[in-house]
């Protein structure tokens, strides 16, 4: 399995060079396609009393901002990828709700690459959000590049975070075109102490292991006793082990009519201090 065609949201947020540097190396570095998709966003009005006029006005200029904003963004974008001698590129600039359009464009390409939202910014609850869809409803994985640090297409080691849920097994799959082309990957197990060691699970690990060796993946199997909240623990390990890829399923439940992150994965996408490649 290859990635043909990467997919990166353009939008003029504040770490959009980043992302975009990073979409790019990747791209180059796997010899692959990249799509660079500007969503001009959905125009959400306030309620106003008076003429039809005025509001028409305001709605033309609102409009006319948000387009101009998303083709600057495709601007920024096509110069990058200029600087970086990079020619197997196309922009794509679609007047729809962000998750909406790359939830759609995710069809069409193998890898989405995003941002992770940063608190301190003015449209982080905005971006978290669109995030999360993401995650949750796109057809292919997400790579999610952190806000803080500087990354490079991952090349040493991986970690993955295993529990045999389907999710997981996914994320795995999803990921080997990265793992396969990397010096080693640790296939982790967490427990609590309150918890007996369970030998099934650690021969049902073992034989993953082996899955991924015929996918030429050397996976070292260990499993670490831990009390922390599993994303700490999780974030603790990939600091001691110095990985540049972390690879986990993303989990979700319904809550009304809205999906909601599991407590583990919420907790990756608050504090996460490396890239990260997730399946739902």
């Amino acid at each position: 399995m290859v990635y043909r065609s990467l997919l990166v949201l353009l939008d003029q947020d504040d770490h959009h060079v980043a992302r975009v540097r990073y979409a790019i190396k990747l791209a180059q570095s796997l010899d692959c396609h990249l799509v660079g998709l500007a969503p001009t966003g959905l125009l959400e009005l306030p309620m106003l009393q008076g003429s039809s006029s005025a509001l028409s006005e305001l709605s033309h200029h609102a409009w006319q901002l948000m387009r101009q904003r998303t083709e600057e963004a495709v601007e920024l974008f096509d110069r990058a990828c200029a600087a970086a001698g990079f020619t197997s590129r196309e922009s794509l600039v679609v007047e729809d709700g962000k998750a909406t359009a790359l939830i759609r464009h995710s069809h069409c390409c193998d890898l989405v690459i995003m941002s992770q939202p940063e608190p301190r910014t003015a449209r982080y609850a905005e971006a978290r959000a669109v995030l999360e869809e993401v995650v949750l409803a796109s057809a292919r994985p997400t790579l999610i590049v952190p806000y803080a640090g500087r990354f490079d297409p991952p090349r040493r080691k991986a970690m993955i975070a295993w529990d045999e849920g389907r999710e997981a097994a996914r994320a795995v799959a999803d990921a080997l075109p990265l793992l396969s082309r990397m010096e080693g990957a640790q296939l982790m197990t967490w427990r609590p102490s309150h918890r007996d060691h369970d030998p099934t699970l650690a021969a049902r690990a073992d034989a993953f292991s082996k899955w991924l060796l015929w996918h030429g993946v050397q996976a070292e199997v260990r499993t670490e006793v831990s009390d922390l909240p599993l994303a700490d623990a999780m974030l603790s390990r990939a600091a001691d082990l110095g990985v540049d890829l972390l690879v986990m399923g993303a989990y979700g439940h319904p809550r009304w009519a809205q999906r909601v992150l599991g407590g583990a994965t919420r907790g990756i996408l608050d504090a996460m201090t490396v890239p990260v490649l997730m399946s739902h």
